[in-house]
Order: C-alpha cells, then sequence, then structure tokens
C-alpha cells in the first residue's frame, strides 16, 4: 500500500496546488483582458472603405504573408500616384479580422475595387501587378 502521510502535509499540498491553479487563473484572465483590448484598439484602425464619393481600392492580406510582402511596394506607390484621384487602401486581415467577414474573404491577398457610390465593380484574388491596378483603375475612369 501507499505510505501514509500527516494530514497537515496533504493540506499544505493542496493549498499550494490551488494557489498555483488560482494564480494560472489570473494570469490566464489578464491575458484575455489584454489581448481583447488590443484587438479592440486594432479594430477601430480600420478606415472607413469604401470612401465615400472616391474609387477605391482595398488590397485585404498580411504584413507576412509571401505575395502580400510582394505587393508592398506596389500599394505604397499607387498611394502616392493616385492621391486625391483614388483611395488605395491596405487592410492587414492578420491583425483584424472584421472584413474577413464584411468582405467575404476565402484567400489573401484579395484586391477589390470600388465606383464612387461605393458598390462593388471588380474582384482579384492573388498577386496583383502595378500594371493590372493601374489598367483596372483607368477602366474605372480614374487618370
Amino acid at each position: 500500500m501507499g505510505e501514509l502521510k500527516h494530514p497537515k502535509e496533504v493540506n499544505v499540498k493542496r493549498e499550494v496546488g490551488f494557489r498555483t491553479l488560482l494564480g494560472s487563473m489570473v494570469l490566464m484572465g489578464l491575458f484575455l483582458i489584454s489581448a481583447a483590448s488590443y484587438s479592440a484598439e486594432k479594430s477601430f484602425a480600420i478606415p472607413d472603405v469604401p470612401v465615400k464619393g472616391m474609387v477605391t481600392m482595398v488590397d485585404l492580406g498580411a504584413k507576412k504573408c509571401i505575395p502580400c510582402k510582394m505587393m508592398a511596394p506596389i500599394m505604397e506607390k499607387m498611394e502616392k500616384v493616385y492621391q486625391g484621384k483614388a483611395a488605395i487602401i491596405f487592410i492587414d486581415v492578420w491583425e483584424n479580422q472584421a472584413p474577413v467577414g464584411r468582405f467575404g474573404i476565402s484567400a489573401i491577398p484579395t484586391q477589390i475595387f470600388f465606383d464612387p457610390k461605393g458598390k462593388e465593380v471588380y474582384r482579384h484574388v492573388g498577386f496583383m501587378s502595378e500594371e493590372a491596378i493601374v489598367a483596372q483603375l483607368q477602366k474605372m475612369g480614374v487618370k
């Protein structure tokens, strides 16, 4: 049979185990609260899409996905070239997942083009070249 232990020794082990469990639960709770507040802060950073009264191109991707990384310099250039003519917006869906459901995203990167009235007119999934972006914007009347 097993070794008999003094009742006080058993209670001390239970108390230490309970304190460890309680401490873990408190830490987990703090982690969840801070994660929720971080997520909430990030959700406020999403720009309004589409931009009212302006042709809008939104690129839904992630800063760490390979095709998205390849598109980053193109998106930066498009933002500068079309400033005041069209809204060029990047949203990282790994940082904020709300747009995934809103726009029905199944793969990244996904580019969506909206007319000035906010109607989706074109959608592309995958890497999109500068030439293809320029062609689509021109097709929508943006010069």
